[in-house]
């Protein structure tokens, strides 16, 4: 994530945090690392409750119905989260832009990653890229990184116990 931090994976960290909060800021700590984000600061109590308020409302851009609210709520969220961009060489990473100021605890840095990542998984892959598992009982978040955009599952797990249920539902009634 050194090279270009505001690509799809910062879409997979919010999804993985979206499907389980982190419980404790050493969770999330780790969570953000294995991601491949830098920690130049103590993470803390408030970074915690920061990304635990900030994961709902990036739920919101999930949720929307159209292309249009979609980005009204994802430009709000970028305004909130995230600056101009500026070159920056910290942590020996070689130098690459930073869409937010220097300084910020960890959850500030997660929420302008991901809202510039979020931002920019929507304009290049198509609007529609954000989804919720269509398993009935999960609904989990997912981002649709396939090449033909038509993902409509969080997991293979999920898709295959629902092509399992429909396989079964279809023999019961006698249907091919």
């Amino acid at each position: 994530m050194q090279q270009n931090p505001y690509g799809e994976d910062p879409v997979r960290l919010i999804v993985g945090l979206a499907a389980q909060p982190p419980c404790t800021p050493q969770e999330f700590e780790e969570r953000c690392v294995a991601a491949g984000m830098a920690i130049d600061r103590p993470v803390g109590d408030e970074d915690l409750a920061e990304i635990r308020e900030f994961i709902p409302r990036w739920l919101t851009v999930v949720d929307a119905r159209t292309p249009e609210r979609r980005a009204i709520l994802l430009n709000e969220l970028l305004s909130a989260s995230s600056t101009h961009p500026r070159l920056t060489d910290h942590a020996d990473g070689g130098w690459h832009i930073h869409y937010r100021a220097d300084g910020l605890g960890l959850a500030s840095v997660v929420r302008a990653v991901v809202s510039v990542g979020t931002a920019l998984h929507l304009t290049g892959r198509g609007m529609d890229r954000l989804g919720r598992c269509a398993l009935t009982e999960c609904g989990l978040a997912f981002g649709d990184f396939t090449r033909g955009g038509r993902q409509r599952y969080c997991s293979p797990a999920c898709a295959n116990r629902d092509a399992v249920r429909r396989f079964r539902a279809r023999r019961a009634t006698g249907s091919p």
